[in-house]
């Protein structure tokens, strides 16, 4: 007799690579006032908002990734832990100046900044993206800063307002996927090619700033897909990437499909470099915003010694800033 029961996708068992330590002792305290100078300054962060495996690690060596300009997003991921809301309350005015307390009571050294997509707003919150970064630099002039940017919605005029005179080490901007699959992954007014754009087009602008994106494995693609990616992440000139495995946050999120070897991350780390990218970090708990400042501070620096547990770190060190681009975009 057929069972009328509805069946549910299998959760798969975690391999044995991804166990994690708690902190203790000078970490834990270390964890504690970081978390500390999140809640006092009234600020959210992708470690928590996103369900970071990482959060521990990083919040125990003082490093935090905040997002800015509301706490959900107006678009719908299916991989993303962050709440979606279609219309969401005003930005904060007063939220550039509480992040840049914040940096300045956590004695960082690299700050990253990332951000909920703000579609309902004319210029997607690049205006604000902008005040908070000002902020955050004339408060700690020392602190690098990274931006972990949307897409803008593709608005190039957008982009190039949040870009003058900027402050910014590095923009970053995730693609997420492989392009086959983003109407699987990724939100309908987001894409492969719109996000490569505006990688490409940050570049242009702003040749100085070193670029940055990530990619998740584990949603439906093949390696080759994966390498093929690559390569068109550096031919728009990317600097930095990323590669890590895809979590599922709950049962109804997108469902994980497969987890490579560690080892498969150490080939696509060697591959990353030989395309000319200037630094990558590529590991089963690598995030995009991992260990960031660590991952600039080795590319940036051929004298760096420090390490990323978990993670397979390559750098090469150009004498005159980032490589050469695979191709070379003209005004």
């Amino acid at each position: 007799m057929a069972s009328n029961a509805k069946s549910t996708p299998t959760r798969r068992r975690l391999p044995d690579w991804f166990r994690t330590s708690l902190p203790t002792g000078e970490q834990q305290a270390v964890f504690n006032t970081t978390k500390s100078a999140v809640k006092d300054n009234k600020l959210h962060t992708v470690c928590e908002e996103a369900r970071c495996p990482n959060i521990h690690d990083c919040w125990a060596s003082g490093d935090a990734t905040f997002m800015i300009a509301g706490q959900e997003c107006t678009r719908g991921c299916r991989f993303c832990a962050v709440g979606t809301i279609k219309r969401p309350p005003p930005l904060d005015p007063d939220e550039p100046t509480h992040l840049a307390q914040a940096v300045a009571s956590m004695g960082l050294r690299h700050a990253v900044i990332t951000v909920v997509n703000r579609d309902d707003l004319p210029d997607s919150g690049a205006d604000h993206y902008k005040r908070c970064i000002a902020a955050v630099h004339a408060s700690s002039p020392e602190v690098t800063l990274e931006l972990l940017c949307s897409d803008l919605a593709g608005d190039h005029d957008a982009l190039a307002h949040l870009l003058d005179q900027s402050p910014l080490s590095v923009f970053a901007h995730n693609v997420e996927c492989v392009p086959r699959l983003d109407k699987t992954v990724r939100d309908a007014r987001a894409s492969f090619s719109q996000s490569l754009e505006i990688l490409r087009e940050a570049k242009r602008l702003r040749p100085d700033i070193v670029t940055k994106s990530s990619l998740m494995v584990g949603v439906g693609e093949t390696d080759e897909e994966i390498d093929e990616a690559l390569e068109m992440l550096r031919d728009a000139s990317v600097d930095l990437v990323t590669i890590g495995q895809y979590l599922a946050p709950s049962a109804q999120h997108l469902t994980v499909d497969r987890f490579p070897e560690p080892e498969r991350y150490d080939a696509w780390a060697d591959l990353a470099i030989s395309l000319g990218f200037s630094g990558v970090a590529s590991g089963p708990l690598v995030r995009s915003s991992y260990k960031a400042g660590l991952l600039v501070r080795k590319t940036l620096d051929p004298d760096n010694e420090e390490t990323m547990p978990g993670a397979y770190v390559r750098v090469t060190h150009p004498q005159n800033g980032p490589p050469t681009p695979l191709k070379t975009d003209e005004p």
